[in-house]
């Protein structure tokens, strides 16, 4: 029984033959993957002459996992008509039940094949019994058994074993094809296009815009950059009332510092997907592609980059340990841990494109700082009336997912060799030591723990020391 489970099954999916099919002018095959060590694992495009691709979203549990085979792509009438608005939405559904019966049909040779082994497996294991039994016979000195008993005794344990053997197989067999049907039908929910089922291709997002001369830098990123709350920048356009810019953002900054001209262009809210490599929308209006701006942008010897905490939601985490007596549980972790893989796909996104600018400006990436002391005891770590507020291990917690999203932001940087900048801004609960003021704003401020005028300062002064000499004006 064991050896029918264990060699049988990924036999049998190995020998069965794919199903040859004709669709939309293509020709495709449909089988299944060898199967692997892992207890899940998802279906797979192999496109002939060109790779394979696991399909993501078709994660299937058990040893039957889908395999389509796809043959070089042939233009005809057939494939035209897959993508004609009149007759696409037809032909595709045809195409996809088409799919699912060739995967029936390779389904039910295999439950043939693996019938047959199963069978051929036990006659095999029942003769070797029997040539055990007559050896052990040959040796026996008394009450040896007569022949008939022998067949009788034999055929009785050989019925048994086949009948066990192909009744476990079976239903095992019918079990992976059930694990495959569900794992295929539930990824099939949540797609929508060729790129949610096999993933996207990167690219870089248009350039934006006429072609603009005479700055030196430019800042992108999110509010933090943008510094939300502070005094509006003159003669402000749609964009920057938008965006929440102000006259003291962390491009400001710089620019004084450096005695240039340096484009402000972050954005409150904005994302990697969704500010810096696409459109963002905010406050009615749709901002273009900060990237695709800065693409248009000529002469720049640096870029600014601050990045991170929208991606990952951060706001969420920092409430819900506000509202909550323990924030350390597994649910939350795995959701941070979900968002910190996806940003850090985006964020290889975001540096391949930038890694391509026109002119090779620098590029600095600014790392995250941390909000409180970790042992912050003040009226901003207790947070507003009713809540159970942080304490010092919700604190660390916070700090901790920080330092992975620094990780992450240090990580890509250093394989592109480009440059990082951490601000040393004093956390919430410090002591105002230099009496310059907060460098992070309180719950009591226009836009808790965004940086103040004094931290964007000090935000801008830890950039400027990371710019390279010939990088200046």
């Amino acid at each position: 029984m064991a050896f029918c489970l264990l060699v049988g099954i990924p036999t049998t999916v190995g020998l069965t033959p794919h199903q040859e099919l004709a669709i939309a002018g293509q020709e495709l095959s449909v089988g299944a993957r060898p199967p692997g060590f892992s207890l899940s694992g998802p279906a797979q495009l192999v496109q002939i002459g060109n790779t394979r691709i696991d399909i993501a979203p078709l994660q299937v549990f058990g040893p039957l996992r889908p395999q389509l085979t796809l043959g070089p792509i042939q233009r005809n009438a057939a494939a035209a008509a897959a993508v004609d608005p009149a007759t696409g939405p037809h032909v595709r559904a045809a195409a996809m039940s088409a799919v699912g019966k060739g995967f029936l049909r390779w389904y039910g040779w295999a439950t043939l094949g693996l019938l047959a082994f199963t069978l051929a497996a036990t006659a095999v294991t029942g003769h070797i019994r029997v040539l055990a039994t007559l050896r052990r016979q040959s040796r026996a000195s008394c009450r040896q058994l007569s022949a008939s008993q022998l067949w009788h005794r034999g055929a009785a344990q050989s019925l048994r074993m086949t009948a066990v053997a192909v009744t476990v197989t079976m239903l095992a067999w019918a079990g992976a094809g059930t694990l495959a049907y569900t794992g295929t039908v539930q990824g099939l929910h949540g797609v929508r296009s060729l790129a949610d089922l096999v993933g996207a291709r990167h690219l870089a997002p248009m350039p934006v815009g006429p072609k603009v001369t005479g700055y030196t830098g430019a800042v992108i990123g999110d509010s933090r950059a943008a510094r939300v709350g502070g005094a509006p920048v003159a003669n402000a356009t749609a964009d920057d009332t938008a965006c929440g810019r102000s006259s003291d953002s962390l491009a400001d900054e710089i620019g004084r510092m450096q005695g240039a001209r340096v484009r402000n262009l972050a954005c409150s809210g904005a994302s990697i997907p969704g500010g810096l490599l696409g459109p963002q929308m905010r406050g009615g209006r749709t901002l273009p592609s900060q990237v695709g701006l800065l693409q248009q942008m000529r002469g720049l010897k640096y870029v600014v980059v601050v990045i991170g905490p929208n991606d990952l939601a951060w706001g969420d985490f920092l409430t819900y340990c506000y509202a909550v007596a323990d924030c350390h549980d597994n649910l939350t972790q795995g959701e941070f841990d979900y968002r910190l893989a996806a940003f850090d796909r985006d964020y290889g996104e975001l540096l391949q494109t930038l890694d391509n600018l026109p002119d090779r400006p620098q590029i600095i990436v600014m790392t995250s700082y941390d909000v409180f002391n970790p042992d912050a005891n003040c009226a901003d770590a207790r947070g507003p009336a009713n809540a159970n507020g942080l304490d010092q291990s919700s604190i660390t917690l916070l700090s901790n997912r920080n330092a992975a999203l620094n990780d992450v932001l240090l990580s890509g940087a250093h394989k592109y060799k480009f440059s990082t900048a951490t601000a040393r801004l004093a956390p919430l609960c410090s002591p105002d030591s230099d009496r310059l003021g907060a460098d992070i704003q309180g719950l009591d401020g226009s836009n808790p723990f965004h940086p103040t005028g004094v931290g964007s300062i000090r935000m801008a002064s830890a950039v400027v020391q990371e710019i390279r000499p010939d990088a200046g004006v």
